[in-house]
């Protein structure tokens, strides 16, 4: 066990899920609401937002299904609550800050998010990604939880954005998109039990930075 820059415990490099839950931390005494919400984040990373009922979170919650609807006034709402801890805790408590935390270049930050990826896919604790898996579950591209959740995946391109302006890379809108078709792309590769899926899109990823002029030293060869 390592304490990183942040004061946050690591396995090796990698921040475990409870870390990026936030489950680490003592409950505050809010009326249950807390409570559900963790229960909720637990249950939903894993098993989805339309598989998994109220019935279930409450019960794992340990609260009243009067509490859940007291702070939650439908199964929606907590879904949306859900997507907004996702986003705090996944893409800017552990992505984002892991990778600032690894590299200080900002092309190297945008390989580096391919190496956070590796270690995260190696574990039991490898969930895939809320947001994909949301868009999955609502086809209505009215709704507002699949509203959110393209919110929640621009939001990530934002941050790749910053990352080539940094790096001096131009276009970055189509840098954005190109590099997070990569990211999501070997989720899924993960997913399907290729373990070297992050790597594999590394070695992509490195030749478009190439393409765009700019080489960076990796060993990032994957038979």
């Amino acid at each position: 066990m390592n304490v990183d820059i942040h004061g946050v415990e690591t396995v090796g490099d990698y921040v475990t899920t409870k870390q990026r839950q936030g489950t680490d931390q003592p409950v505050l005494a809010d009326g249950g609401r807390e409570r559900t919400m963790r229960a909720a984040y637990e249950l939903f990373s894993r098993g989805g937002t339309r598989t998994v009922g109220v019935d279930a979170v409450v019960a794992r919650a340990a609260v009243a299904k009067m509490t859940l609807y007291r702070h939650f006034p439908s199964k929606e709402d907590l879904v949306l609550a859900f997507l907004e801890r996702r986003e705090q805790l996944w893409t800017r408590e552990w992505l984002a800050a892991e990778v600032v935390r690894r590299e200080t270049d900002p092309a190297a930050r945008l390989l580096a998010i391919f190496d956070v990826f590796n270690d995260w896919f190696q574990t039991e604790e490898f969930e895939g990604c809320t947001f994909i898996q949301v868009l999955l579950e609502y086809t209505d591209v009215t709704n507002p939880v699949r509203v959110a959740t393209v919110a929640n995946l621009e939001n990530i391109r934002g941050f790749l954005r910053e990352l080539a302006v940094e790096a001096g890379i131009p276009e970055t809108d189509s840098f954005a998109r190109q590099w997070h078709i990569l990211m999501k792309g070997s989720i899924i590769s993960a997913l399907e039990g290729d373990a070297q899926a992050a790597m594999r899109a590394k070695e992509m990823a490195t030749l478009v930075l190439q393409h765009r002029g700019i080489n960076i030293g990796s060993d990032t060869a994957v038979p």
